[in-house]
């Protein structure tokens, strides 16, 4: 967090939510709203007087202007949103721009991003995320919510290239639309923090299989609810833009690829030429596959990412290699392992691997992937300075490529399983049934899979690490969270990976395997948690030997034992209170209402006789 508060320039029409978000802002002190403007030439105004007049570069009076893309086409001489963010991000390039919007058209969302936004979020997100994507747009970052096409677009262009979507445009000049998008705003709003909440819920490893079901069945109400309010109440559809007629006019385009094309947006299919049917079809095919691929994967890595934003502490038992990892070095190791792990899929995407030789290259694509993630973390040319001498940091770790595969990255799960799924939409196996790509159990497993893997190669980079300069004081102050910078924890640390390793090899290993299961880390709301999933390893049962195969016999004969055992232990106990209460218990009583009925009887006949004495 830097010293200085951020300091925000809000640019929105509507004059309720500019003082809702002022608000909010000045909950937090490292916020600070230190102008308000209504439309784009005010916002300008506004930044001039913030220059300083004699060398014209930005005071740094703005770290960050937060806008809306509908402000101004209401107003008559009013600047649109897509030409005010290129003036702004032409004029002012220190600073930043976040749309906070109620359009969310992929179209509009597109331009922006070309004119120089760095992030998005949609009215009505949750207060956390929003101070989050503020907080990390204005530190130079960028933050797209719930934006799952946006990281295939091309980069910024010039001003005569931006243009308003004909949609945007004619949506202000339609108050019939306005008026139906207006009433479905606060209903898809409360389905979609419902739909948030729920998600939230799934994540959490302590639920029962009965609650997650119920959970997941309401998730699903509610999104057949969101897509109905969407048909009742959405504004009607314009007409289609023209399309083109064939391939080869994309292709004259200079801004064209695979990756920034229209297609990519989800908004443009193309049409089958007169002179070649058959090409457009498979063209088409050859498209919507694509979209499918970068969709799974965006539905997946976008949803990773938003989970690492907070600290992440260990919620489980086991001591991981990245506990030692200041928060922010632990979410920078992340998110770099994130990065690579997509842009890796995406080369194995076009470089004609086969499904089939995904289970082959499992575990040259982890270790290629460590070893990409090592070098960035540590950089390449990182050095330190011990008692011989300079020593090159990331050669001496690669060095550890054998022993890191051998006790990390081969043993991590289903990687093999999880990039098939990812690159050819192969079916995932949960509980022995298949699900297609795409499901709601299909995208949760894939999820929990990805944590895993991010989680385990992150340990990965850091053994390496704590093996060979665990006491070194410049790693110390670079890298450890403060609880481990003396000596002392630090050893301790250590002794507790140690044992971790000797109780996974000789007892947690061998039991997972006999009961059929992993383990999964993965990422929650509230720290780094841990599931198991069923997977049959008859294989690796059979093959197991010395102590691993003696826990294994242990189990079985518990097993096997445990409940006669219980059985002859509740058989003896049920006799034992046979005895005490029906022979016993019995025995006890009779002989006591004996002794009370024989003092009842010689207190009658005392008083009998007294009675008697008395007449006489």
């Amino acid at each position: 967090m830097s010293e200085r508060s951020l300091k925000l320039l809000l640019i929105d029409d509507d004059p309720i939510f500019r003082i809702g978000l002022r608000t909010v802002c000045e909950q937090f002190p490292d916020l600070q709203v230190v102008a308000e403007a209504a439309e784009g030439s005010e916002a300008l105004r506004l930044l001039e007087k913030r220059v300083k007049q004699e060398t014209g570069e930005p005071a740094n009076q703005v770290d960050l202007v937060i806008l809306e893309l509908g402000s101004g086409l209401s107003a008559p001489a009013g600047m649109p949103g897509l030409t005010l963010c290129d003036r702004l991000t032409t004029q002012y390039p220190q600073v930043s721009v976040l749309v906070v919007s109620a359009f969310t058209d992929l179209s509009a969302l597109a331009a922006a991003r070309r004119a120089g936004v760095k992030g998005f979020c949609p009215k009505g997100t949750a207060t956390a995320e929003l101070i989050a994507a503020i907080r990390q747009v204005a530190g130079g970052g960028t933050y797209w919510s719930d934006v799952k096409s946006l990281r295939t677009l091309v980069p910024r262009q010039s001003s005569a290239e931006v243009r308003i979507p004909a949609k945007l445009e004619a949506r202000a000049k339609r108050p019939l639309a306005n008026l139906r998008r207006t009433l479905s705003l606060p209903g898809l709003r409360q389905i979609d923090a419902t739909i948030e909440s729920l998600t939230a819920q799934l994540q959490n490893p302590a639920i029962t299989d009965l609650d997650r079901a119920v959970l997941l069945g309401r998730r699903r109400e509610l999104r057949a609810a969101r897509w109905l309010v969407n048909q009742v109440l959405a504004p009607n559809p314009l007409p289609p833009a023209p399309q083109p007629t064939s391939a080869s006019n994309w292709s004259e385009r200079e801004d064209f690829s695979p990756q920034n094309s229209p297609e990519a947006s989800g908004q443009i299919s193309l049409q089958p030429t007169e002179l070649d049917p058959e090409a457009g079809r498979l063209q088409r095919q050859t498209i919507g596959s694509e979209m499918s691929y970068r969709a799974l994967r965006s539905e997946l890595f976008e949803a990773t990412l938003a989970k690492l934003n907070s600290s992440l502490p260990n919620l489980t038992s086991v001591t991981l290699e990245i506990d030692i990892l200041r928060a922010e070095k632990k979410q920078e190791l992340l998110s770099i392992i994130l990065r690579q792990l997509e842009e890796m899929l995406d080369e194995l995407r076009f470089s004609e691997v086969q499904a089939g030789q995904i289970s082959e290259k499992k575990n040259v694509i982890v270790r290629d992937l460590w070893e990409g993630v090592t070098t960035e973390f540590f950089g390449k040319f990182y050095t330190l300075l011990l008692p011989v001498g300079e020593v090159e940091v990331v050669p001496v770790f690669l060095q550890e490529e054998a022993v890191v595969q051998s006790a990390i990255l081969n043993k991590i799960p289903q990687v093999a399983e999880f990039i098939a799924h990812v690159l050819f939409k192969t079916p995932l196996k949960i509980d022995n049934l298949a699900y297609p790509a795409g499901s709601t159990e299909a995208l949760l497993r894939a999820e929990a899979l990805l944590h895993n893997l991010v989680i385990q190669v992150a340990n990965a980079v850091v053994q390496p690490l704590l093996n060979y300069f665990p006491d070194v004081e410049e790693i110390k102050q670079s890298f450890y969270d403060r609880r481990w910078i003396s000596t002392r924890s630090i050893e301790k640390f250590r002794n507790n990976l140690s044992w971790k390793y000797r109780l996974e090899k000789y007892f947690g290993e061998p039991t997972a395997i006999f009961e059929s299961r992993y383990w999964l880390f993965l990422f929650t709301y509230r720290g780094i948690g841990k599931i198991p999933i069923y997977a049959p390893r008859r294989e690796e049962l059979m093959q197991l030997s010395g102590i691993p195969l003696a826990v294994t016999l242990v189990l079985e004969s518990r097993d096997a034992v445990a409940p006669r055992l219980r059985s002859a232990v509740a058989f003896a106990g049920n006799g034992v209170v046979y005895v005490l209460t029906q022979v016993i218990g019995r025995g006890l009583g009779l002989i006591g209402r004996g002794i009370i009925q024989g003092i009842g009887s010689s207190w009658q006949e005392s008083k009998f006789n007294k009675s008697s004495q008395r007449q006489k």
